[in-house]
């Protein structure tokens, strides 16, 4: 008998968990949303926002279900803020990296325009990028379990809800998935202060290309420096020395999506 362990995972990993009051009760109202399982603590008192929650979940026809109080906080893995409540949001946007790499070597014609954080700890920054990615057009961006911040409240909100529809990738390490990718005939092309190229200077790129930036302290780690690529730049004037890796990540997601 085949081992399915491996698909049920990935269909797993395709879900976000919302917590807090407000957060959830603004998930269910959303109608674009695809809400599965609403949790709620047997200790939250019956009226308030739980109540409109309650009443969002049953005008969907929602699944419910009620938990201890240390129930919850291993759901929601945040017991200090979830509230009481949380909410499982099924994004089919949302991949493994290893499923993506299986199914481009099927379809492997189409340009590939893939953006990773590398060491990107703000939360805001993650979910701006992502906002950015996703409205400019870019294949995918990889979100790390390691070296990222947790798919939560602050990412959401930063990226507008977003994430819930943006085509991410998700991988153990932002270094790992770099070499898997450039063994699968990617080009890596890391943003850099100091880069042979400007991202402006209308070359081009690969047909599969992977672009990455640094996080917001030490920029690229040592390990994806090391790799094979090409470094980037973007030009500064009047004495600017770097942008916010968030605006940088605008521009990137624009060029790229664009670029030849």
């Amino acid at each position: 008998m085949g081992d399915n362990r491996k698909p049920q995972r990935q269909e797993r990993r395709r879900f976000l968990t919302v917590y807090g009051r407000n957060a959830v009760l603004e998930a269910l109202e959303d109608p674009e949303m695809d809400c599965r399982i609403l949790h709620l603590a047997k200790s939250n008192r019956s009226g308030g926002v739980v109540k409109e929650i309650q009443r969002a979940a049953q005008s969907r026809g929602l699944d419910y279900r009620e938990h201890s109080r240390e129930e919850l906080a291993r759901i929601s893995r945040n017991g200090r803020q979830d509230q009481g409540v949380a909410l499982d949001v099924y994004c089919p946007a949302m991949r493994e990296l290893d499923d993506y790499l299986t199914t481009l070597n099927i379809h492997s014609d189409a340009p590939q325009r893939l953006l990773a954080l590398d060491g990107v700890t703000n939360p805001q920054n993650m979910g701006m990028v992502i906002r950015s990615a996703a409205a400019a057009g870019v294949t995918a961006v990889l979100y790390a379990d390691r070296g990222n911040p947790a798919l939560g409240p602050l990412v959401i909100k930063a990226s507008a809800g977003t994430v819930f529809r943006a085509p991410l990738l998700r991988c153990q390490s932002i270094t790992q998935a770099s070499k898997a990718l450039c063994d699968s005939g990617f080009e890596l092309y890391r943003m850099q202060a100091k880069g042979s190229r400007s991202l402006f200077d209308g070359q081009g790129f690969s047909s599969r290309a992977l672009f990455v930036l640094g996080g917001e302290s030490h920029g690229i780690s040592k390990e994806l420096s090391e790799l094979p690529g090409e470094n980037l730049s973007i030009p500064m004037q009047n004495g600017v020395e770097s942008l916010n890796v968030a605006v940088s990540g605008a521009l990137v997601a624009y060029i790229a999506s664009t670029g030849n």
